[in-house]
């Protein structure tokens, strides 16, 4: 019921086309608690997180390692992030082990973040790769929404609008400085990386664990929040590039969901003009 209703919701208002989950109708059937809104399934979720964590970030990496062109042995520090999973030893741990990486591998372990994690985990990655000569930060991010899929109720419909947008996968790659040449294939420079709290923002996305699983809650005036400072943002952002020129770059925010998308594109038509 609640798996059907949410692909209505995706096909009529998310704009969501495909998404790839852990959770199917059989392991929902084994633990009903999970598709119910308020019923304790902390632990049947936990059994899931902590063993299938690692195993996606494993196969993000493997892929990653490869295009990087050197062996793993040249790892010098691992950063993983996921919102849900949090156990001890953690996922950091648990990847050093799949993918045999040196046990001396200095490693970060960062839980329960939510979405701006990707741009945290690359803003240390950067950090360390300047403060440590001839580093290779392995970055590691591995999300499956076991935690956050519940059913809802007549009120909390935001609980609804998350679950539409959000999916299972994982993602990963090697930061470094000064790259050898013909044998890392590097993609990208990181220029820099500046974190900062919107005016106003408090309340307007959260997150709690509880016995029923993580409850997140999303206000609708997030695309009005993130519209009224997009262009202070980006000045910031680029002003130390020597960028003034919107239409000369390529960039993206954060997609979620095509409201805020929408509410982007139409204050920097303003921009533009």
């Amino acid at each position: 019921m609640l798996v059907n209703l949410l692909h209505r919701f995706e096909g009529e208002k998310s704009m969501i086309k495909k998404r790839y989950m852990y959770l199917t109708e059989d392991v929902l059937e084994q633990n009903p608690n999970m598709g119910a809104y308020m019923a304790s399934s902390l632990d049947a979720r936990q059994d899931i997180l902590v063993e299938e964590v690692p195993k996606l970030g494993k196969e993000a990496t493997t892929k990653a390692i490869k295009e990087w062109g050197r062996h793993e042995s040249n790892i010098t520090h691992l950063i993983v992030c996921s919102t849900s999973g949090v156990d001890m030893p953690g996922a950091d741990y648990q990847l050093i082990r799949l993918l045999d990486l040196n046990p001396s591998v200095k490693r970060v372990m960062l839980y329960h973040q939510g979405c701006f994690t990707g741009g945290t985990v690359l803003r240390i990655a950067k950090d360390l790769t300047e403060n440590n000569k001839g580093a290779r930060v392995l970055v590691i991010c591995s999300e499956i929404t076991a935690v956050t899929f519940r059913g809802t109720d007549d009120i909390h419909f935001d609980n609804l609008v998350g679950q539409a947008l959000f999916a299972d996968g994982a993602a990963a790659l090697i930061v470094g400085p000064n790259p050898m040449q013909d044998v890392e294939r590097p993609l990208f420079e990181m220029a820099s990386a500046i974190q900062l709290i919107l005016p106003d923002s408090e309340g307007a996305i959260e997150g709690h664990l509880r016995e029923v699983g993580l409850t997140f809650h999303l206000l609708n005036q997030v695309p009005t929040i993130i519209s009224k400072n997009i262009e202070k943002s980006l000045e910031e952002a680029f002003q130390q590039l020597g960028i003034s020129d919107w239409n000369s770059l390529f960039w993206i925010a954060h997609p979620n969901g095509p409201t805020i998308l929408d509410v982007i594109e139409s204050k920097l038509k303003l921009l533009v003009l």
